[in-house]
């Protein structure tokens, strides 16, 4: 397998790592890691380093490919409501994503480089699987409880598979990525794809078990996907989000040091870079992403978000009743 140099994802802090990770909070999951051969996270990175399937980031063409309405703005709908978002966006988090509800709101909405779809019905799912030579060989199925405005409150990591998911997906990688080995993942919502990344999930990698990343290396290496996944369980990850446009502090790692010893909690990633303005991030309009929890034990995980919730939200609810009564 060639090896690659990402242009985009190694943080010189860290040094080049051989598992391509733009978000240093994730870091924690590869860094025991040794390989000579280069494996990305980044949508950035698998654009560029699979020229042959760097056509599924195209998600006009996905849509297309499952015989779907859909058109670039400028193409007229043939009813409404219909989804709204870019053709190819690599920074993620739903970034100009919306319901257009009638001809008036695609009208005031209308903007280069962006698509409209029908309107899909259904669970939303993010599955990550193993693929061999286009054919998947494991798979793992993700639900999100959304909370708004491009916001989650949680994410379950589901043991149980989903067989029609598995075979409506299975029979489209088939279909049109032959040659492709390695990590993919599909977000469908109905059943019917409405993204495809050429990697995995960086969020929650431990809660696929113990062995996993070391699985993934292998596969990259030899082409062998070689996972037993005896001990799958359920999981969790928590996430928290704050106000944007707020400028916020790490906590102490004492602090998180603390709340990963609470029995149950996996992981603690704190999910900003301190170093840049709040505007800089790729943040869903409802809010700054602060935290995610990683559990295999719901309660427990709320339990660890409350605490890092007081942590950041507590001195800035204290500044603007100040600043609210020094207004009066």
């Amino acid at each position: 397998m060639p090896v690659f140099h990402s242009l985009v994802s190694n943080f010189s802090a860290f040094g080049l790592m051989p598992i391509h990770e733009a978000d240093p909070w994730r870091l924690q999951y590869f860094a025991h890691v040794e390989t000579d051969v280069d494996i990305t996270t980044e949508d950035s990175d698998a654009w560029q380093w699979y020229p042959t399937h760097q056509w599924v980031y195209d998600k006009l063409a996905v849509a297309q490919s499952q015989g779907l309405e859909a058109g670039p703005h400028g193409t007229k709908p043939p009813c409404f409501p219909v989804f709204s978002k870019p053709i190819v966006n690599l920074k993620g988090m739903g970034i100009g994503s919306r319901v257009l509800r009638s001809q008036a709101d695609y009208d005031a909405h209308a903007a280069p480089g962006h698509f409209w779809m029908r309107l899909l019905q259904g669970r939303h799912v993010s599955s990550d699987l193993a693929v061999i030579n286009g054919e998947p060989c494991w798979w793992r199925h993700v639900t999100g409880k959304p909370a708004g405005e491009g916001t989650f409150d949680y994410w379950t990591i589901h043991a149980e598979p989903e067989p029609e998911i598995e075979a409506r997906c299975g029979a489209w990688i088939r279909k049109h990525l032959a040659g492709y080995t390695g990590m993919l993942n599909a977000e469908t919502i109905g059943g019917t794809i409405i993204e495809v990344h050429l990697r995995f999930a960086d969020q929650w990698p431990d809660l696929y078990g113990a062995g996993w990343v070391d699985a993934v290396v292998h596969l990259y290496e030899t082409g062998v996907w070689n996972f037993p996944d005896t001990d799958r369980r359920g999981g969790y990850s928590v996430v928290l989000f704050g106000p944007n446009d707020v400028r916020y502090r790490h906590p102490p790692s004492i602090f998180i040091e603390a709340i990963k010893r609470i029995p149950g909690i996996s992981s603690v990633q704190i999910t900003f870079r301190e170093d840049l303005a709040p505007e800089l991030h790729a943040m869903p309009p409802g809010g700054f992403r602060l935290a995610v929890v990683n559990s295999f034990d719901l309660a427990a995980a709320v339990a660890a978000r409350e605490r890092l919730k007081e942590y950041f939200l507590k001195p800035l609810s204290a500044a603007l009743a100040k600043a609210a009564a020094a207004a009066m």
